[in-house]
Parts: C-alpha cells; structure tokens; sequence
C-alpha cells in the first residue's frame, strides 16, 4: 500500500465578492479533483486546535499525525533544523523575516508594506544576512541564512519572549503596536532597529529599488520556541515517510521526524514553482518509501498577498499535480490512497491564516468512498456532515496499520 497527502498550503478561503461571493476553490477549474472527489471520502477537519495559533507549523503536524499539543514549542526551531542548525536544548530560536517598513519618521512610525521584501531571491537575501551577521552576532545571538525572506535567530541560554506579532499578520499597518513585548524583547528591538540602519543604504536594495522591487531593509522577528520533540514517523506509523517542499518549515519537520527530504529544482514556494515536477519526484520517491507529502506553498503566497487570480491558478495547476500522481500510481498496479486538503484556510479578504476547519477528501484506489458530493470546495465539504475534530486523527484513519 502506498500513501500520499497532497497539500495545497492555505488552499481554503472565505468567498470573495470580486468572484461573484463564490471563493477560489469553487472558481478554479480542477476537473480532476473534482471528478474523484464523487469517490472520495470527503468532510471538513480541524487541524488547529482551540488555543493555538493558525500557523503552518502547528496545522501540518496535526496533518501528518502529530498532537500539537505535546510536541509543539514553536516554528523557529523546525525550520532551524532544515537549515543545519544543531539545536541545544538551551537555544532559542526566532524566525527572522527580511522585510521591507516603509514611512519615515522613527522606527516605530513605520509601515509594514511586503513581509517577504518582494519575495528577495536566496543569493540576494544570503548576502544581506551575511553583511549582518558580521555586525550584529555577539557570541550569544547569532544569524543563519535561510530561503529567501526566510531566515533564523539562535540564543543560546536565551529567554523565550512570548509576544512577538508574524509580519504577514500585519500587511499595511503601522508596526507601532506591533513590536516585541515582554521578557528579553529590548534586545529583539534593539537587532531590528540596528538592521534597518545597516540594510537601508545597501547597494543591494538601491539595486532592487532601481529594478522597481522592494528593499529587504530590516528584520522582523517571530515564531520563537526551543528544541522540538518530535516522535519517529516510521515509529509512529510503520512505514517510511519522504517529504516534498521548497520552505524550511516542512522540511525541518520533515528532519526531526525521521522522514527523508527530497529536492526538486524549480521548487520556489511560490505560483511559479514547478508544480509537476513535485509529482513526479513523488512518483519517483515511491521507489523507496510507503508515503509521500507534497506540500505546496502557492495558495498561501497568494492569500497573503490579496492575489486571488494567483490563488485561482496555483489551484489548478494542484489539480494537475493530483492527476499526475493519481493515474501514475494507478499505472503501478499498487493498491494505494490519496489524500488532498489545506492545512488552514488563508482568506483573501483578511490576507493571513484563520483557523476555520478546511476541507479534505481521502480517495482509495480499492474501493468507492463517495456519493456525498460531486465537486470538491469548502461547501460541499461541510454539506456532508462528515468532521474531523482532532486533525491528527485523521492520519491514523488515512494509514492502516
């Protein structure tokens, strides 16, 4: 038996009145989504629990079969894993987003325009956290270079702060009410003002603002946490599990739960990522394993943005990435399931994660599942009655063991 989950980050929304109030899963042509959703399990599960925050990392490990609650300590130190950070168990750790503030006037006056400074290329952003790091690590606080806007704090025998606000929360409002609070945050403040002095005037960004791209002018501090532990996904669930993803925080995930990483060339997690060759890298990695994750960036992308065309685009061609994988799978002989949903919904209309349930469908290549439905959305889902309260149940039901 083989395994995948095909994840489309963010996928689910709310309807949005510029496409007639109907939201993008209903919009986007996916025909073959669709069509096997008719016999498919599908229903709506919670995969944020109540008291946690709606973010990637809490949402994906309840997708992949984790409770959050007794192994979550924070996004930072999973993506801290992808990028060869050899965590102690007195680190701390914070994402580190390059972003661009605009408005002049003191720090605290400014705006955040683009919590991904344009989605800055890695080799521009790499060189931009390297000029910091030789002026701002001190021996306890130390930079790590990541993918694109996306990079890493470490502490070592540092305090954990607890109030510090995800820049793609606050798109186009004035950062004010917005800066670290509480234990150790002057020194979160400190970096970040001292980043903006140094990164304003760096030949790189009068570059980018010549290309018409925005300045990747300071740092932005979030998702603080220590060392996770994370169960053995072999352990947990009996089979070997590969990973496919373009952003460290799957891929760290990935690492500390014994699952193998695959790269695949053209992966940007974003609209323009090579959405077929994912698939085929999952065809491929079945080679060796029981159970493939494709997780894809795009939809989120876009919903931060406020681009529902893109999200609209970045369904459809999922739908491709399904159909691929599907029909190869089916070529193979191999009894095999699929399933396919969003981690959280992340609405156009308010440009960051909610923690409404989203919908999922388990198709299995031995048996009709469905009936209920013949298209899949955020509708049909909840017409069929059918909820998953706990989302990292919904593996166990997806696994047989």
């Amino acid at each position: 038996m083989k395994y995948a989950v095909i994840l489309g980050d963010g996928m689910a929304d709310y309807p949005v009145d510029s496409l007639g109030g109907k939201t993008p899963l209903e919009v986007a042509k996916k025909p073959y989504v669709d069509a096997l959703s008719r016999v498919s399990k599908v229903g709506l599960v919670k995969t944020v629990p109540e008291g946690l925050k709606p973010g990637s990392d809490v949402a994906n490990l309840s997708v992949l079969g984790y409770d959050p609650f007794t192994c979550y300590t924070g996004r930072s130190p999973l993506e801290a894993a992808s990028i060869g950070i050899d965590l102690k168990d007195n680190f701390v750790t914070a994402r580190a987003n390059l972003v661009t503030l605009s408005g002049g006037g003191e720090y605290e006056d400014k705006t955040m325009e683009d919590y991904s400074a344009g989605e800055i290329t890695t080799e521009e952003a790499r060189e931009l956290i390297n000029y910091l790091k030789e002026r701002l690590d001190d021996g306890k606080y130390t930079l790590y270079p990541g993918v694109s806007y996306r990079h890493c704090l470490v502490a070592e025998n540092g305090r954990v702060c607890g109030n510090l606000t995800p820049p793609h929360d606050i798109s186009g409002r004035k950062i004010k009410d917005y800066l670290p609070k509480g234990d150790n945050s002057e020194k979160y403040l400190e970096l970040m003002k001292r980043s903006f002095d140094l990164l304003k005037d760096h030949p790189i960004n009068k570059e980018r603002v010549k290309r018409g791209k925005n300045p990747a002018n300071s740092l932005w501090f979030w998702g603080e946490g220590t060392k996770p532990k994370l169960e053995n996904f072999t352990e947990k669930f009996g089979i070997k599990g590969a990973m496919i993803s373009a952003v460290d925080l799957l891929k760290g995930i990935a690492i500390l739960s014994g699952m193998k990483v695959i790269e695949v060339e053209g992966a940007t997690g974003n609209y323009d990522t090579n959405f077929i060759g994912k698939a085929k890298a999952c065809l491929d990695a079945f080679k060796d394993v029981d159970f493939v994750y494709i997780h894809m960036e795009a939809p989120d992308e876009c919903g931060h943005h406020g681009d529902a065309e893109h999200k609209i685009y970045s369904i459809e061609r999922i739908d491709e990435v399904v159909k691929t994988v599907v029909e190869g799978l089916k070529k193979t002989g191999e009894d095999f399931k699929v399933m396919i949903l969003p981690d959280h919904p992340t609405p156009i209309a308010v440009r960051t994660h909610v923690s409404d349930p989203v919908p999922f469908m388990i198709f299995d290549s031995r048996k009709n599942l469905g009936g209920k439905v013949t298209s899949y959305t955020e509708k049909t889902a909840e017409s069929t009655g059918v909820y998953v309260e706990k989302g990292w149940d919904l593996m166990q039901e997806l696994i047989e063991r």
